[in-house]
């Protein structure tokens, strides 16, 4: 198979399946007896915030999946009536629906639409942020353009205007250089199913040290408990970290899995990984080039991410809508065993560093 999907749900690295079955393994046999694996779960928060430039692991929360992350700035920041967040129109669900659902306690969303040429204006998004503005939600990638915004900007001057920077990084992380200090991010989600190589329902949540208090937990459970592991002490004190926002007990496999795969991933270098997803996608954008498949995602150095999405060449066009011809063009490929995705009216390819050219000139050549 010649996959080329990664934004979507990728294949499991293979330290992260053999994490699950050693897990698998040793639960049947022997339950948790002498496993470690909480202790291996610490050394995933260490991890973790190797690979994003978080300052250590009491940055560090684990969730199931990117929309919880996201959630829980949403739910747990102290917004007024009358305050607002900005946002951009083209946002995937996960990174819309928690802020839209806060117009119920007075919160106004402010809605940056995207350009023409695919892009959102890092100046839009500026203009829209006033001394009402508590958080600018954007994906660092997004998700049906592969169109990477400068974050350093909108992080300056949302700053100054005393809010905060919430990212859905989960079309970044993994497969893009993270720094959120160098970036300016105060929040950051992302779930490990994609370019992290792990499994679905294990992800990350980071939150700027000075700013954990801040959010009370959507949940309560023993976990969030800064003397949780006394269980006959009850003290209703949350945890002053990142760990305040974790209610209960982890997705163990889950999270061994993840843990596994990023551990691969600092292994192997990720400016390595990046600078080969490089190579791929400009091999793939020069080829669909010379086919006439007009390609939608910037291509700036600055703006390019792991995904490219192209339209089909005019004289690849049939007498039915486009969408209909690009979800035809995606299901003949997937067909011969080359798996890409439709999104948008677009047809979506996104390869991970295990990928080779020659992959994508069979991708290429059965287009």
């Amino acid at each position: 198979m010649v996959f080329l999907n990664h934004a979507a749900v990728a294949p499991l690295s293979p330290p992260a399946a053999e994490a699950l079955r050693d897990y698998a393994d040793q639960a049947a046999s022997q339950a948790y007896v002498g496993s470690g694996w909480y202790r291996a779960i610490e050394r995933l928060r260490e991890v973790a915030a190797t690979l994003i430039g978080a300052r250590g692991q009491h940055e560090i929360a684990f969730i199931p999946n990117t929309s919880t992350g996201l959630s829980l700035v949403a739910k747990g920041f102290p917004f007024r009536q009358g305050d607002e967040v900005v946002i951009t129109s083209v946002e995937y669900p996960a990174n819309r629906y928690p802020w839209q659902d806060l117009a119920r306690f007075g919160v106004k969303l402010i809605e940056v639409p995207q350009q023409r040429d695919g892009r959102v204006d890092v100046d839009d998004v500026i203009d829209a942020i006033t001394d009402r503005t508590k958080i600018v939600a954007v994906s660092h990638v997004q998700y049906a353009t592969g169109y990477r915004i400068d974050l350093r900007a909108i992080s300056d001057v949302v700053h100054q205007a005393r809010g905060y920077l919430c990212v859905d990084a989960i079309q970044s992380v993994g497969a893009i250089p993270m720094d959120v200090q160098a970036m300016g991010i105060d929040f950051l989600s992302a779930d490990g199913h994609k370019w992290m190589l792990g499994p679905e329902g294990a992800g990350l949540f980071y939150c700027h040290q000075d700013l954990a208090e801040m959010l009370h937990p959507n949940i309560v459970g023993w976990l969030n408990m800064r003397d949780a592991h006394n269980y006959g002490q009850y003290d209703f004190t949350f945890e002053r970290n990142a760990r305040r926002f974790e209610p209960g007990t982890h997705n163990i496999p889950g999270l061994l899995a993840l843990g596994a795969s990023l551990q691969m991933l600092l292994d192997i270098g990720i400016d390595n990984v990046w600078q080969r997803i490089e190579q791929l996608t400009s091999h793939l954008c020069d080829g669909l080039t010379s086919l006439g498949h007009p390609i939608i995602s910037p291509r700036e150095p600055h703006e390019r991410s792991g995904i490219v999405t192209f339209t089909p060449s005019p004289r690849s066009e049939t007498s039915h809508a486009k969408n209909s011809s690009v979800d035809q063009i995606a299901a003949s490929l997937a067909q011969q065993n080359i798996i890409i995705a439709t999104r948008e009216g677009r047809l979506r390819v996104s390869p991970h560093f295990y990928n080779t050219i020659d992959q994508i000139d069979q991708l290429l050549n059965a287009l």
